[in-house]
């Protein structure tokens, strides 16, 4: 045994030997600073990194990458006393992420939204964001928990926010939750017949409800009565949280909802009201448009 150690290390000690011949593998063995034990074992690997740090200083773009996994690099790292091997992304890779994410769309990046990628620096936000924060803490699906109707500007994050609560909710408390844009479940219902039934009866008892961006449709008996009418009174008889985000104030949104002067009307625009104030707290976020 102590034999075959012996010569397993006289090899080890020879491949190290030949790879500091080459001035290349000096200067990466000098700017990791490991000792002469750490690269023992390790003279393969890190000459399959020199290999594919050569092909990055030929490379013109990720079309021209030539190393195992197209846009990384195979290289050693030392964490907390710990020597591992790991593909970290090259320029033009990180390049290629960074125009991703600066061509997502708005929708896309509501669906990444998580409570700590919320902004906090404007002040402005506060105190929505401190609301967000304890409802989280103290969400209780046996408790009956009012949701929020958030007003404000174009742009200023409604939306986000409220996103990045829900999916919170539902990744760390398994809570079932569903946003929708509201004129878009509007024209969804009229084109498919068919799903109605099965959309609405989602709309009337997920855990959590947020109906996005409502005063945006354009108001008939239909959409306000037969569509908000009962997904509201439904969810306010079981005690279901629901969320709106608006760009009008809860004054505004029974306006825009008054089809015409008939007083019944009135009434009935009222009523939609009176559910919406059942189910939620009210609240004005003004911050900067976020969109630019």
């Amino acid at each position: 045994m102590q034999v075959e150690f012996q010569k397993r290390n006289d090899e080890l000690e020879k491949n190290l030997e030949e790879a500091m011949k080459n001035p290349k593998f000096q200067n990466l063995v000098k700017h990791l600073g490991w000792s002469k034990a750490e690269l023992l074992s390790r003279t393969t690997k890190l000459q399959d990194t020199l290999d594919e740090l050569q092909n990055c200083a030929d490379c013109k773009g990720l079309y021209m990458c030539k190393n195992l996994y197209a846009g990384h690099v195979f290289m050693p790292k030392k964490e907390e006393g710990r020597i591992y091997f790991t593909y970290a992304p090259c320029k033009y890779k990180k390049r290629e992420v960074e125009q991703k994410k600066a061509h997502l769309s708005e929708q896309d990046i509501c669906k990444m939204a998580r409570m700590k990628d919320i902004d906090v620096k404007d002040k402005k936000r506060m105190q929505v964001i401190k609301w967000l924060d304890q409802f989280f803490e103290e969400y209780d699906f046996s408790k009956n928990m009012k949701g929020l109707y958030l007003h404000g500007n174009f742009g200023c994050g409604k939306t986000f926010l409220v996103s990045a609560l829900l999916h919170e909710l539902e990744e760390k408390k398994n809570v079932s939750v569903e946003l929708v844009y509201f004129p878009e479940i509007l024209r969804e219902l009229k084109s498919d017949w068919e799903m109605y039934e099965h959309s609405m009866k989602r709309y009337c008892t997920v855990d959590i409800l947020c109906i996005d961006d409502i005063g945006a449709e354009k108001v008939s008996e239909w959409s306000r009565d037969e569509v908000l009418g009962t997904i509201l009174q439904t969810r306010m008889n079981h005690n279901l949280t629901t969320f709106f985000t608006s760009n009008l104030t809860k004054a505004e949104l029974e306006n825009h909802f008054i089809m015409n002067d008939r007083s019944d009307e009135r009434i009935k625009a009222r009523r939609i009201m009176e559910r919406i104030n059942q189910l939620t707290e009210d609240m004005e976020l003004l911050s900067e448009n976020r969109r630019k």
